[in-house]
């Protein structure tokens, strides 16, 4: 389960001694008398209610120092009021509460400062971009109130491009979260929004733009198809000069699964042919899995090029042509390639309901295990009963591979399986079930 909530904090601020109120967490902050050095003092005990009255401080740097305060304190109570701040006309006070948001939902907390030896004190910045590289399980349990969304939304236009580039990421971070009817409203609400940003001139917010819609718009299961609006934008996107820009765009319509697609990304891939922008094509031909789509993957299976053979295993695969078994296990005779091998065990399970061992085996093998992990998410739904087993193994990295994708893969018949994994002996496991158990019960039908 989450850690307690950390309430010991380095800070650079002086406050007043307070009184705890008994409902309300205490923060222990080091005096910073002057002349003195910052360690090696008595704390003064500074109260939750006293640091929230420090936000709307007339004084910029009492503001500030709140900020810091609460950003490290990472305390959920605090996630509205710091809302308000991430549209505070101040770019500093903007950085410092999208930061201090993010800190609450985060799987991994910060701390952003820490003493070394009492004499080296350690500065981490808490990024957005490097936040929402880690993907949707960076994210625990907690919801995100939709103030929170809605700020950020907001800020992302802001006339700053670090602060409109830190809160894209944020909220492209944080909109992982909401599920079942509030990740349908949100959907609603976001998409032209976020489509009309893929024109910025600024590259990086072009990027931002790109990879956010991807992730935030990729399709799970109870998903309607992607808005015209929002995938033509990103088709849009394929013509950019950036190369960068066009390959996230392509990663982005095979994560949307957006059908509409298919003929620019074949386009690409045949005039590219080879190299990186060829294999974001194929592999995004083959996310969206369009039956139109075998003509251009059969051929690949007998590719050298290990990101042509696997993407046409797993399109062959995703398309659900059971006839196609056969010539994806011919294609696999005399293969040693571990990518490529587990493309088609993926495929057996898909086309013929083969075991899933040999995948949830692959979860606890480095080079393999987040590809292993998107194969289970993909075959999760109606199969919830054969992952009990897993789910119960003696392998750490098996069971929380297990937790992690029952719930991503948004079966509700998974429950059960993920509800009794909130007693595991491994806290670290206990955290992931209850994302699990969050994430499904959202997506429950409400009565």
């Amino acid at each position: 389960m989450r850690n307690l909530v950390r309430w010991t904090l380095v800070a650079f601020a002086l406050f007043s001694p307070a009184l705890p109120t008994p409902a309300r967490p205490v923060l222990s902050v080091p005096l910073n008398l002057a002349g003195l050095p910052r360690f090696g003092l008595a704390a003064a005990q500074v109260s939750f209610e006293q640091v929230m009255q420090e936000l709307s401080s007339s004084d910029r740097g009492v503001r500030l120092r709140a900020l810091r305060l609460l950003k490290d304190a990472a305390y959920p109570e605090a996630a509205v009021p710091l809302a308000a701040l991430i549209t505070f006309a101040d770019d500093e006070v903007q950085l410092e509460a999208v930061a201090a948001e993010l800190n609450i939902f985060l799987v991994d907390q910060v701390v952003t400062r820490k003493r070394v030896g009492l004499v080296v004190e350690v500065r981490k910045r808490i990024a957005a971009d490097v936040a929402f590289s880690k993907g949707p399980l960076a994210v625990g349990a907690r919801s995100v109130p939709i103030e929170v969304l809605t700020a950020l939304r907001t800020a992302a236009r802001d006339d700053n491009p670090r602060v409109a580039i830190e809160a894209l990421y944020a909220l492209g971070t944080l909109a992982a979260e909401p599920a079942g009817a509030r990740r349908r409203a949100l959907l609603a609400g976001l998409g032209p929004d976020l489509a009309s940003m893929i024109g910025a001139a600024n590259l990086a917010y072009r990027f931002a733009a790109i990879r956010v819609i991807g992730r935030v718009f990729e399709r799970r299961a109870g998903d309607e198809p992607v808005d015209a609006v929002v995938g033509d934008a990103i088709v849009g996107a394929l013509n950019d000069n950036d190369r960068g820009i066009r390959i996230a765009a392509m990663q982005a319509l095979g994560a949307m699964r957006y059908e509409r697609a298919i003929a620019a990304l074949t386009e690409q891939f045949q005039y590219f042919g080879k190299g990186e922008l060829a294999e974001a094509a194929l592999d995004a031909i083959a996310h969206i899995a369009h039956p139109s789509s075998a003509l251009i993957l059969l051929p690949q299976l007998a590719s050298k090029n290990d990101t042509f053979k696997t993407a046409a295993i797993e399109g062959l695969a995703r398309i659900g042509d059971r006839t196609r078994r056969a010539t994806i296990d011919s294609a696999l005779r005399g293969e040693s390639r571990e990518q490529v091998l587990l493309a088609g065990t993926f495929a057996a399970v898909l086309l013929s309901d083969a075991p899933l061992e040999p995948l949830a085996d692959a979860l606890r093998r480095p080079k393999l295990a987040d590809r292993a992990r998107d194969y289970l998410i993909a075959v999760a739904p109606g199969r919830a009963a054969a992952f009990s087993r897993h789910a119960q193994d003696p392998d750490v990295q098996i069971r929380a591979g297990v937790a992690d994708v029952l719930g991503l893969a948004g079966d509700p018949a998974a429950l059960p399986i993920v509800e009794a994994m909130l007693r595991d002996r491994d806290p670290q496991i206990a955290l992931a079930a209850e994302r699990a158990v969050a994430r499904l019960n959202a997506l429950r039908p409400t009565t």
